[in-house]
């Protein structure tokens, strides 16, 4: 390795670090508000859960962080070396410029690798661990599921919320059954129980909570409109099982390469269309692995580009260029067929080797 080498490399790496370790933070903590609210705030989780959810979204911040991290460095270090014209004089001593890249290429390729083994391996296990972790908690403290003051969502297609509680005593107890989703994603509530007081016995062995309600006024919507009201002083027993409480859903994107396949196989009738997204989950791993690579291609010229332009418009466009990349995805859920799926996940990479060899042609010549 030459000495130009190296310090091409080394810049990129410690930018690389710095991007990752800026961009994961910023990540997590979205993450730690938008998904933990549940172990926060309606479970009263202890720091110690907290610290493993943390520890595992880490990886799949990382899924987006390090291409991203990457792309940064490149842009920065290849901009400032412009910019400094140390790239004319590099040229000057007869280094080309796609000698000079070669770095970035070979850390690209590294970086790929990385993305490689944590997408296929790590990210599907930490996903699956914190599904499991909320599970955990409710069978730790099921109790938690009735605390008052919060909106409890957690039972299937039920809305709870408590006034206050005094040990297994509930006061102002509302429940408001709630229909499924329709085509347009509408929902409305089919029943309303209120009751002044409620009794509350937690049955471990059969995994539920068992629910005595006094003064208890229920109404439910008919159909065409119309509901029926109904008073009761004392109700039997209403049983929340919180075993499947939080009914777990087979989720691709928690599940090894190996086991989407084998679901596969043990699921002939299943749904073209959730087939098609099952099967496309593996291809998105593989496609997303080679971000690195892909952007190598583009965020050399553009680095150049924008400094020598004396412009931030060169580092607009990577991360127009980067978050097209990633929004591709999204793109993908919408087709129904595997061919469309896996051509729309891979185009990303392909239009960025492409846009790279040309504005890599161009550069070659100013």
């Amino acid at each position: 390795m030459r000495l130009f080498d190296r310090y091409i490399s080394r810049q990129i790496l410690l930018g690389t670090v710095y991007a990752i370790a800026v961009l994961s933070l910023a990540l997590v903590m979205g993450n730690l508000f938008k998904q933990a609210r549940p172990l926060l705030v309606e479970q009263h989780a202890p720091l110690g859960l907290v610290l493993r959810f943390v520890i595992n979204v880490l990886p799949f911040s990382l899924m987006f962080t390090i291409p991203w991290g990457f792309l940064s460095a490149v842009l920065l270090v290849f901009g400032r070396m412009s910019s400094d014209n140390e790239i004319t004089s590099f040229r000057v001593a007869g280094i080309s410029l796609g000698r000079l890249s070669a770095p970035v290429f070979v850390i690209g390729a590294i970086f790929s690798a990385l993305c490689l083994w944590i997408n296929v391996n790590v990210v599907p296990l930490a996903k699956a661990s914190l599904t499991e972790m909320i599970y955990e908690q409710v069978k730790r403290d099921p109790r938690s599921l009735l605390d008052p003051g919060i909106v409890q969502s957690k039972f299937k297609n039920q809305k709870v919320f408590v006034e206050e509680r005094d040990g297994d005593s509930l006061n102002g107890f509302h429940l408001y059954q709630i229909s499924s989703a329709d085509s347009g994603g509408r929902t409305r509530a089919e029943a309303y129980v209120h009751a002044g007081k409620v009794s509350l016995v937690v049955d471990e062995e059969k995994k539920q909570l068992r629910l005595k309600l006094q003064n208890a006024f229920i109404e439910t919507k008919q159909e065409d409109g119309g509901g029926e009201m109904a008073f009761a002083q004392e109700a039997e027993p209403w049983l929340f099982d919180f075993g499947t409480s939080q009914t777990k859903k087979v989720r691709s994107s928690a599940m090894t390469n190996r086991e989407i396949i084998r679901h596969l196989k043990e699921n002939p009738k299943l749904d073209e269309k959730k087939q098609v997204a099952f099967r496309a989950e593996i291809t998105k791993r593989y496609s997303f692995s080679m971000a690195c690579l892909s952007f190598a291609c583009v965020a050399v010229p553009l680095g150049m580009k924008s400094r020598r332009r004396d412009t931030s418009g060169g580092l607009i466009i990577s991360l127009l260029i980067g978050t097209a990349y990633f929004l591709f995805t999204v793109l993908a859920e919408q087709f129904k067929t595997d061919a469309a799926a896996t051509m729309i996940l891979w185009a990303p990479n392909v239009l960025c080797v492409v846009l790279g060899l040309i504005l890599f042609r161009k550069a070659r010549f100013k």
